[in-house]
């Protein structure tokens, strides 16, 4: 008898060609992600669940599963939304995307940099609304060099590299800090690390990629917001919840800091009503930072072999939990 596998939203291929062939899928074929009631009614009786960060899988989800799930494949790198110690109670495997949107995530994020700093989307609108009148002019839209100068990390994983790279082609000089400050980043090529003060006070860009946890959760927020340079600019391709909105707002307001460019957003989608929408020192992107046809199809054949791996009693290629093979 095939398993049964539930998808909470279309993916691209080949990840539906690939579960078809040996499971009995059912999929939520609306544009929008399923609600928490819609989950439980569908994941009854069946034995993985393919999700997205969209899609909060908790003790209650997994309840209502029973006892025939085995995986939970996220399409994803993140995994905040699943609940991790649920899982491992009910010997559920989760599995992750891992670090596949590293590159195409640093390319957004240094166009982010680059437009930011050169007022690239106000200087768009501009244009469009044919506010433009008298050719070159000497005081039109000055903004910041990027050439010369200092980026700041904040996280230093795969993705953080990746715009660290990019920086040197700017001659910029890259600070980063980490939590954890491992071995192999004493002595990095390209960065310097630096404590948490000091990133924030010499960064002319600080961009965001540490992962979402107790310590990271609001961590840009007044206190820091008042540490960093009035000229400076905050990138976030990360986690929205890593900024504390209300104090960013603030924060840009007052001028404290000289602009933001966000792809992530504390709730998504972003509220109608959110005052981020009305800045014009703020760039709003729609969280695309994996979002090339490339990497979306890589994603889904990972998380499509991730779950197949599982259900066959093979190791998958990046899991979250591996300790339940030994439990």
């Amino acid at each position: 008898m095939k398993k049964k596998v539930y998808l909470t939203r279309t993916i691209p291929e080949p990840a539906l060609s690939i579960l078809s062939k040996e499971c009995d899928i059912v999929v939520n074929k609306k544009p929008s992600p399923p609600t928490k009631k819609e989950i439980i009614t569908n994941i009854r009786n069946m034995d993985a669940i393919l999700c997205t960060l969209s899609d909060r899988i908790d003790g209650e989800v997994m309840d209502a599963a029973g006892s025939n799930l085995k995986v939970i494949s996220s399409y994803s790198t993140g995994y905040d939304h699943i609940d991790i110690e649920e899982a491992n109670r009910r010997g559920i495997y989760v599995t992750f995307t891992s670090d596949i949107l590293a590159e195409a995530t640093a390319d957004l994020t240094f166009a982010l940099i680059l437009s930011t700093a050169r007022r690239v989307v106000e200087a768009d609108k501009f244009v469009r609304k044919k506010h433009w009148k008298f050719g070159w002019t000497p005081n039109l839209f000055l903004g910041s060099d990027v050439n010369g100068m200092t980026l700041g990390i904040f996280g230093l994983g795969s993705i953080g590299a990746a715009v660290a790279r990019r920086a040197t082609g700017f001659n910029m000089k890259i600070l980063y800090y980490n939590r954890n400050r491992v071995v192999h980043q004493l002595n990095h090529p390209i960065a310097n690390y630096v404590d948490i003060n000091r990133l924030l006070k010499e960064s002319d860009f600080l961009s965001i990629h540490a992962t979402l946890n107790k310590d990271s959760f609001h961590f840009f927020n007044e206190v820091n917001f008042r540490k960093m340079k009035k000229t400076a600019f905050l990138i976030n391709t990360s986690r929205g919840q890593i900024i504390y909105e209300r104090d960013l707002i603030k924060a840009l307001k007052n001028k404290w800091i000289s602009g933001a460019a966000l792809d992530v957003y504390e709730k998504e989608p972003i509220s109608s009503s959110n005052p981020l929408l009305r800045m014009k020192n703020v760039i709003i992107l729609p969280h695309i930072g994996s979002a090339t046809y490339q990497v979306r199809s890589k994603m889904a054949r990972v998380a499509a072999e991730n779950l197949l791996n599982v259900l066959k009693g093979i190791e998958p290629l990046y899991v979250v939990n591996p300790h339940l093979k030994k439990m």
